[in-house]
């Protein structure tokens, strides 16, 4: 089931950001975030009192989460988009993630229908992502659903810099 995050949540995402950074650390995974600057606790909780954070819950195990909301980041006015869309119109997806011991079954892929069902729900034209240009496994999933690479952008994101930003955008509706 995926749901609108609830205030007990706000540990269990932050727990999830804290092994795939562990992950990133060990050299099992490729996001080019970092511990302490992002994500981070704070970016749960954020995302919670913006009332978009998402979370797929299994068993009462929080295992995937992302935050979902019209917030395009500044950087995205570079992306050379296909798809002309008013931010009413567009719907983006921040920060997805998979807890490490629940990947590769499904939950990321299910995450995303949700969102793009949401967009349908509300009326969108185009859905637009982001990830960082070395995380392959994030590009071969959005590739798999039919997301065009829009742009790589050079910049400061979430306080990394020398990020190489990665858009992303399918059209809908």
């Amino acid at each position: 089931m995926i749901r609108k995050a609830v205030s007990s949540d706000i540990d269990l995402v932050a727990e999830i950001y804290e092994k795939i950074l562990t992950e990133e650390e060990a050299g099992r995974t490729t996001t080019g975030w970092k511990r302490g600057i992002y994500p981070t606790r704070q970016t749960a909780m954020d995302a919670f009192a913006s009332e978009s954070l998402y979370v797929l819950e299994e068993d009462g195990q929080v295992l995937a989460v992302g935050r979902i909301d019209r917030n395009q980041l500044p950087a995205y006015a570079d992306a050379d988009w296909m798809f002309p869309a008013s931010d009413e119109e567009v719907l983006v997806l921040h920060t997805l993630v998979v807890d490490p011991a629940a990947k590769g079954q499904g939950r990321g892929r299910a995450f995303m229908h949700f969102y793009e069902d949401a967009a349908n729900t509300l009326g969108c034209k185009c859905l637009r992502i982001d990830t960082n240009v070395r995380n392959l496994r994030a590009r071969r999933l959005y590739q798999s659903l039919g997301y065009r690479e829009a742009g790589i952008i050079p910049c400061t994101f979430n306080g990394l810099e020398g990020v190489q930003l990665l858009c992303l955008e399918k059209k809908i509706g």
